[in-house]
């Protein structure tokens, strides 16, 4: 359970120095530190249910949420969320693990995120279609489909039956959201593929 010193000092009032008392409470392992004024009783719990306490607003995304739909065959072991309005990268190094923060349009941001729940902690996961949006937002313009299509399928290393399993019309709608090069590439790409396949 997430614990903010006001919180602990609450709880720790009949004690006469109720922060020496957290001082020994992290000592004994009975509370860890997330961030500063942030702690957690729970040592165990998984890294990604706290991302969104220890910076936010935010979701998952990125290669995280990108692994953890089975789009891209590496583990990831950053925790990787969007954000927007805050105009920089923010990375943090917990006990829980690593944590990087990037900006997406603030246009495109409520959209496309999934509330999941584990261990009672509730947080927030970008759908695949928009994880490969946010992707796609911070990485070099693409000139031409080719080169859209070389990004996807061998720099990312997106497993192609994955991506032809997307909601196409979602990601569509969502692309169009982020008005750069890439996205207008990836609207032309799905759009050329619904035109060979009308079944995706």
């Amino acid at each position: 359970m997430i614990k903010t010193t006001a919180m602990l000092l609450d709880e720790l009032s009949n004690y006469s120095n109720p922060a020496a008392k957290i001082g020994r409470m992290v000592k004994a392992g009975q509370i860890t530190p997330v961030i500063r004024g942030v702690y957690e009783t729970d040592r165990k719990v998984p890294g990604y249910c706290l991302a969104r306490v220890i910076y936010g607003p935010s979701y998952l995304s990125y290669e995280f949420a990108l692994s953890w739909h089975g789009l891209i065959p590496e583990k990831v072991y950053t925790y990787t969320s969007a954000t927007c309005g805050k105009r920089r990268v923010k990375r943090y190094e917990t006990a829980f693990g690593a944590y990087l923060f990037r900006d997406i349009p603030e246009k495109a941001f409520p959209f496309g995120i999934d509330i999941k729940e584990e261990r009672g902690y509730p947080f927030l996961l970008a759908t695949p279609e928009k994880a490969l949006c946010d992707q796609l937002y911070i990485l070099s313009p693409c000139g031409n489909r080719q080169e859209l299509r070389a990004m996807l399928f061998e720099d990312l290393r997106l497993d192609e039956e994955s991506f032809e399993s997307l909601d196409h019309d979602d990601l569509i709608g969502l692309a169009s959201k982020y008005r750069t090069a890439n996205h207008r590439l990836l609207i032309s790409l799905v759009k050329e593929m619904k035109r060979h396949d009308p079944h995706l």
